[in-house]
């Protein structure tokens, strides 16, 4: 029933222009204009699992998704590639004019194509009317999510000491900050 209700979307929102030239010229357009993002759903689940499991030593479990579904400030998202494949996902708290990544993780096979950019970008553009600050954690050993953060205007406000599990203990993780309206 989801995936029909998925394609049904994917139908009224379909570019055929777009599409058409991707296949005629494929130089014309850039892959990551091909993505979509959608709302996660529970079907979603085994594919993110599978994504989350490669990317991360100590993986968030079902569990913890399932809770995501739950918690009604939380938003799930999903960027789909034009086969169905999921390309990544990203989650979204925003509560009392705060907004915060929880995460945001990219297939490895889609990794240094613009689909964290693409998603970062939607988190930015969903958080906007519905806060005015929003924030992120990132690992110290994560150079390439800290330039992407960076490079999209978010600016580094504190360290959580001890807050990622690691092999060794624990790791610190950078606090992040993007502020959502205009400074006067």
């Amino acid at each position: 029933m989801w995936k029909l209700l998925h394609k049904l979307k994917s139908a009224m929102v379909y570019d055929a222009d777009r599409e058409f030239y991707s296949k005629v010229f494929p130089d014309s357009v850039e892959p990551r204009d091909l993505l979509r993002l959608r709302k996660m759903d529970h079907s979603d689940l085994p594919g993110v699992m599978a994504i989350e499991t490669v990317n991360y030593e100590f993986p968030w479990t079902e569990g913890v998704f399932k809770d995501c579904f739950r918690a009604m400030n939380y938003t799930n998202w999903i960027c789909e590639a034009p086969d169905e494949t999921i390309a990544g996902y990203a989650i979204i708290s925003v509560v009392a004019g705060e907004a915060h990544i929880m995460n945001i993780s990219v297939n490895p096979a889609f990794q240094r194509q613009g689909v964290g950019r693409k998603m970062l970008e939607h988190l930015i553009e969903y958080a906007r009317p519905r806060a005015e600050t929003l924030f992120l954690e990132v690992r110290p050993s994560n150079p390439g999510a800290i330039h992407l953060y960076r490079s999209s205007g978010f600016r580094e406000i504190g360290i959580r000491k001890n807050y990622y599990p690691a092999k060794n203990g624990k790791e610190d993780a950078l606090m992040f900050a993007l502020d959502l309206v205009p400074m006067l």
